[in-house]
């Protein structure tokens, strides 16, 4: 493998992909329809590419991480007539599973293989390669790429064919949201009986309550910080596309109902680019009959 593509250099994006500019030994290829985020990448050790085409025409290895499944559709739909046999596309964004499946069906055709490998973990893990990586697809595949993928994180699974790492991804941030609903809850209640929020986190760390959401987001929850890190937004639409896999399955999931509702009213309310941690505000206007 001599050549890497990759295409999508937002926050993660940016992140992910300068860590495989300096561990691989060989071309990256980079494209963004944003010139400043190439360019910051070229800065780093990339080459820029010209189009979508150009990298589907020379990359062995094509990476992409863009925000929903429009995106990855006008992505592959630009690299479909170039791809060819020999080459592995790794479509890393977080979208529909059933999307990607079709997708998948399409890039076979053309010769090439094609994996879903969506991230968990935000930004600062990207920055750190400690992400962790769900992949759905050829196994084979994947053991081609596992060294590439290790440039990007520090944990990854194989789930089965394609579309089952989309699945893990949205069973883990849906588990994420049900606990966080939960810490939202005790945390109204903790302020209605006035036991102090810090005092709170203490004692639950002495029992089983104890969590990863609420250990790394007390501060923040605290101080009413809501700078983003992984936006309202975004978690809304990944609630979503869980409840779109439920009405397609016919699974009845009360907790996801919950917590769509939850969600729903933030966007609603205008704070879907804050901070997923945001949600609290919403549970806390509601708990008052």
């Amino acid at each position: 493998m001599k050549t890497i593509g990759f295409i999508g250099l937002g926050l993660m994006g940016e992140a992910m992909s300068k860590n495989i500019v300096e561990k691989f030994d060989g071309e990256v290829l980079v494209y963004d329809l944003n010139p400043k985020a190439v360019e910051n990448l070229v800065v780093s050790g990339a080459t820029a590419a010209t189009s979508i085409a150009q990298i589907a025409q020379q990359a062995d290895v094509i990476i992409s991480m863009v925000p929903r499944s429009e995106h990855v559709r006008s992505v592959y739909q630009e690299m479909l007539p170039h791809l060819h046999s020999g080459q592995i596309t790794i479509d890393m964004s977080t979208i529909e599973p059933s999307v990607s499946e079709a997708i998948a069906k399409e890039v076979a055709k053309t010769g090439a293989i094609m994996l879903d490998a969506p991230v968990v973990k935000s930004v600062p893990a990207a920055v750190k390669a400690e992400l962790g990586i769900y992949i759905g697809g050829d196994k084979q595949a994947w053991e081609q790429v596992h060294h590439i993928l290790a440039m990007m994180g520090c944990n990854q699974i194989h789930m089965g064919p394609n579309g089952r790492g989309l699945v893990m991804k949205m069973i883990h941030n849906v588990m994420v949201a049900g606990i966080q609903n939960s810490v939202n809850e005790m945390l109204t209640a903790a302020a209605a009986f006035d036991i102090q929020w810090p005092d709170m986190h203490q004692a639950i760390s002495y029992g089983g309550a104890t969590n990863f959401y609420l250990n790394s987001k007390i501060d923040s929850l605290i101080a009413a910080n809501f700078a983003p890190a992984f936006s309202l937004q975004n978690m809304a639409k990944d609630v979503n596309i869980m409840k779109s896999m439920m009405n397609e399955s016919g699974l009845h999931l009360p907790g996801v109902d919950v917590i769509k509702a939850v969600y729903d009213q933030g966007l609603n309310t205008g704070i879907g680019s804050e901070d997923f941690c945001a949600t609290l505000k919403v549970v806390r206007s509601q708990s008052q009959a």
